[in-house]
């Protein structure tokens, strides 16, 4: 299934990896490497099949890669990784990892979960959720210091609660300007692109012409638009549209994040998602997007079954809502319809680790256990916690499966609650699926992990093993690399990585974490920038 898209991205990851005439062994001639990883069956990130290779490290960069013993390298330490795989690190580009990377305790900006895993990379601000202010974040991290390398979404949503706080409006003149500057001033501060959560209030409230007038800006620094769009379920072929629409009205490439069909009236329209998104690539336009191996999403309470009209103006306002008798009836009415529809009260489960009594339990079971109807329990369970996060078990395998062997579609996790996702998407997809299922090749596995993720959000010097990249590198073996989180125990780690190295430290050693703090804030920096007083 390869489309125009995916012929000239393989012609230019090619093309990369050959922008070098001198041999390995001349560039690291005479010199004492920090490290040499020697024997290890290596993927470089391109898709290519692994070859057996010595790859040698000097500073926070790759040095060497090819024969030690024939090029008389040297090192200070060497791990013999025979009969274990090496690959570039993961690259996670849709993430929830903000409260990892923001805490004040330094073991959660070690971002564990993800580390364990070979992951390395991973961009925040995701679902519009990011804020403007992308130099006050990106420089937190450098000055505390953070486990992986991070960059940073600047949010639709929350630029226009920013601009317009949580109302059902639409912005004035002004307020699409105000809403426009500081969307460029966070591109100029290392932003990597726009992202949107079209599916969550107030972000919902927002026409298509709005979106698409911000990722005009977004557009101009080469970034790329990333969405949550306003429906996975019976709309998403709408969704879809919509999405296209935005990438060609404002000339930006877009990314679908969690693609899927969820509901089971809609299972198998994964076929309709895909062609639609392979015509488009036919046309010309850049389409990619992101998945995660698991049948069952998370999100909200609120979110999965409240009217939006009835989040207008935030949790203060709906709360004051469900007070009201006649509002409150009207609720109860349209969560009644969605918690009838195929099963839903007894598919979706609650995720509230610090509430055991709840947790793990669905909305079926809660409500016979008080007595109640579903959608009385949900108004309960959200009058005494709005936050609640919940796990919808909506998607069919085969869906699932068939989005991930697209050649477009890289491995994105979506993690950072309380489902297995947060600590298993990478070892999931590699382990299960790549390595013991054989639905895809691990090249390509692994390909969509690395190489495919830098080369769609320009992330430079990273994504491939290659001399003068960074060392970002994961060691580990094909027999025990395996996903241990479950939807009962979501928080266990991940199995079978031996070593990562992030900027060329080694932060995991014979599978423990060292303690070590080598992350980056990434900042996307475009060759084309506009220059100041440049017409937006």
């Amino acid at each position: 299934m390869h489309t125009i898209f995916n012929k000239q991205f393989l012609l230019t990851a090619c093309l990369a990896l050959l922008t070098t005439a001198v041999s390995y062994g001349q560039r690291a001639a005479g010199k004492t490497l920090d490290l040499l990883i020697t024997g290890a069956m290596v993927f470089d990130g391109s898709g290519k099949d692994s070859a057996q290779l010595d790859v040698g490290i000097l500073g926070d960069r790759i040095a060497f890669v090819g024969n030690a013993q024939q090029n008389q390298i040297k090192a200070k330490k060497t791990i013999n990784a025979q009969g274990l795989y090496l690959a570039p690190g993961f690259i996670d580009p849709h993430t929830h990892t903000d409260k990892y990377l923001n805490s004040k305790d330094a073991a959660e900006r070690a971002t564990l979960p993800f580390l364990a895993q070979g992951v390395t990379t991973v961009f925040a601000g995701s679902d519009g959720f990011g804020g403007s202010d992308i130099a006050k974040q990106l420089s937190a991290w450098d000055r505390n210091g953070i486990g992986l390398n991070a960059a940073l979404f600047v949010g639709h949503g929350g630029v226009r609660k920013e601009v317009l706080g949580s109302k059902n409006v639409q912005p004035t003149p002004a307020q699409l300007e105000e809403m426009r500057q500081r969307v460029d001033r966070a591109m100029k501060e290392g932003a990597i692109g726009l992202s949107g959560g079209l599916f969550y209030a107030p972000a919902s409230y927002a026409k298509t012409q709005e979106v698409t007038e911000l990722a005009k800006v977004a557009a101009q620094y080469q970034g790329v638009y990333d969405t949550h769009m306003r429906s996975e379920g019976t709309g998403v072929l709408d969704a879809i549209q919509e999405t296209l629409d935005i990438g060609t009205g404002s000339g930006i490439p877009v990314h679908i994040s969690h693609i899927k069909v969820s509901g089971e009236t809609n299972w198998g329209r994964s076929l309709e998602v895909i062609r639609m998104v392979e015509n488009a690539q036919r046309k010309g336009q850049k389409v990619t997007a992101n998945h995660y191996p698991y049948v069952a999403s998370s999100t909200s309470l609120k979110a999965t079954l409240m009217p939006r009209w009835a989040e207008d103006g935030g949790n203060k306002e709906m709360l004051k809502r469900l007070e009201d008798p006649k509002t409150l009836e009207r609720i109860k009415k349209s969560l009644a319809s969605k918690l009838d529809s195929t099963g839903r009260a007894e598919r979706i489960t609650l995720a509230t680790p610090k509430n055991p009594e709840l947790n793990g339990k669905s909305i079926l079971k809660i409500s016979q256990e008080w007595g109640v109807k579903p959608e009385d329990a949900v108004i309960r369970i959200l009058k005494e916690n709005p936050a609640t996060s919940v796990i919808s078990f909506s998607m069919s395998e085969e869906d699932v499966v068939r989005f991930m062997q697209q050649p477009w579609v890289m491995t994105g996790s979506d993690g950072g609650g309380a489902h297995p996702r947060t600590y298993g998407t990478f070892a999931r997809k590699m382990g299960l699926y790549a390595l013991e299922k054989k639905v895809m090749p691990l090249s390509q596995a692994l390909h969509s992990a690395t190489g495919l993720t830098a080369t769609t959000f320009h992330i430079k010097d990273r994504g491939f093993i290659k001399e003068g990249f960074f060392a970002d590198l994961v060691v580990f073996d094909p027999a025990w690399f395996r996903d241990n989180a479950t939807f009962d125990q979501s928080t266990q780690l991940a199995s079978g990585v031996h070593y990562v190295l992030v900027n060329g430290t080694v932060s995991i050693s014979e599978g423990k974490y060292t303690g070590a703090l080598a992350g980056k804030a990434l900042r996307h920096a475009p060759a084309n920038a506009p220059s100041p007083g440049k017409e937006k």
